[in-house]
């Protein structure tokens, strides 16, 4: 990356609080919100991190279709569940302390799910499990997300990436995590992309005749008009499995909307019929499996480990240098960045230099 300035992981944090709080959020919230990001980073998830702050969250609190101020609803409990309705207010604060009820059910009861609707978008899927595993837990999040998907054999946008993110504990330095969208790529990542200035690889995405379409901006405005598609994993068609991903993409749908009685498909464009903005509805699931209820937790994580490194020693192909175990990346993406901090290109330097200006902050930014 050319014209990169890095900056330390705390004082990125620092400053994400601080606008929040300017932005009505409340302190103990606006903390939770900047953790969340700054752990995307951390582990290297760009798309998910800091690059999303101004446009996700500062943009649309300033445009009135999030709430600064959340008012966390619960409408239905049982002993291991809960239905939460988020009323459009900060989706990492709403996801937080509806994790933090799965993972407090499962301690009781041995497993706990909570399910949530009106919500908005909860930053990288991976902070939820990272949390269950902290207490020796299994931990399963979903989430749905505004169209992007086409169907396979279609090419209507109708399904959100849909990412479904499961952590598990190891006896390693880093647990199993595997953190993906149900698509071959996802917006952030191709927001990534335009701030690069890079065109896209062909196969991400689709128009409306079906033809793959490289032109990053052109996909990112055609996105939202409904005139482009990304790809399901596996890509179109069924020889190469495109269905799968279809199919598991469907998978969080339902269960993102149908457990809650939330928002699906259209309902999540985050326009009413007159074409004005206004908030997206999301609905998100989290579940929490207690390892001890089923055995000890050192016995769990050494097998889950023995797996895990059986999986790295085995056979290469010609020409690869190493097999990786998900979750591994993430933590080199920690090694080389910990001293290091945020990598800034000179798009999201502006975004910053924006909310600095806008929110007047008395930051100094070391760019």
């Amino acid at each position: 990356m050319t014209n990169v300035v890095w900056w330390s992981f705390d004082q990125v944090e620092q400053f994400m609080k601080d606008a929040f709080v300017s932005l009505g959020v409340p302190e103990e919230e606006a903390a939770i919100c900047a953790e969340i990001l700054i752990v995307a980073d951390k582990r290297g998830i760009d798309s998910h991190g800091v690059n999303r702050f101004k446009p996700i969250y500062v943009d649309r609190i300033l445009a009135g279709i999030q709430e600064p101020k959340t008012h966390f609803e619960i409408v239905r409990e049982g002993p291991g569940t809960a239905v939460i309705d988020g009323h459009n207010g900060m989706g990492h604060v709403i996801s937080h302390r509806a994790n933090e009820m799965a993972i407090e059910k499962a301690a009781k009861y041995g497993l706990g799910m909570t399910a949530v609707r009106n919500s908005t978008h909860y930053g990288a899927a991976c902070y939820y499990p990272l949390k269950a595993i902290e207490r020796g837990m299994i931990g399963l999040t979903g989430s749905n997300a505004r169209p992007s998907i086409a169907p396979t054999w279609g090419v209507e946008n109708l399904l959100g990436t849909n990412p479904m993110t499961w952590g598990m504990p190891t006896d390693e330095d880093f647990p199993f995590m595997i953190d993906c969208a149900t698509s071959v790529t996802q917006r952030g990542k191709i927001e990534k992309y335009e701030r690069d200035g890079k065109s896209l690889p062909e196969g991400w995405v689709i128009g409306e005749n079906g033809d793959y379409r490289t032109d990053t901006s052109g996909v990112l405005r055609d996105l939202v008009a409904g005139t482009a598609s990304l790809t399901p994993l596996g890509g179109l068609g069924e020889e190469q499995g495109g269905y799968k991903g279809y199919g598991y993409a469907m998978v969080i749908e339902i269960l993102c909307s149908a457990l809650a009685q939330g928002a699906f498909l259209k309902g999540l464009l985050g326009f009413d019929e007159q074409g004005n903005k206004k908030p997206y509805d999301l609905g998100h699931f989290f579940l929490a499996v207690d390892v001890k209820a089923f055995t000890e937790v050192d016995a769990f994580k050494k097998t889950a480990g023995d797996i895990c490194r059986e999986m790295r020693g085995s056979k290469k192909a010609p020409g690869a240098e190493r097999i990786w175990t998900p979750g591994e990346k993430e933590h080199d993406a920690w090694l080389e960045r910990k001293n290091k901090g945020v990598p800034f290109n000179a798009a999201l330097q502006k975004d910053f230099h924006e909310v600095k200006k806008k929110l007047a902050l008395p930051h100094d930014l070391p760019f």
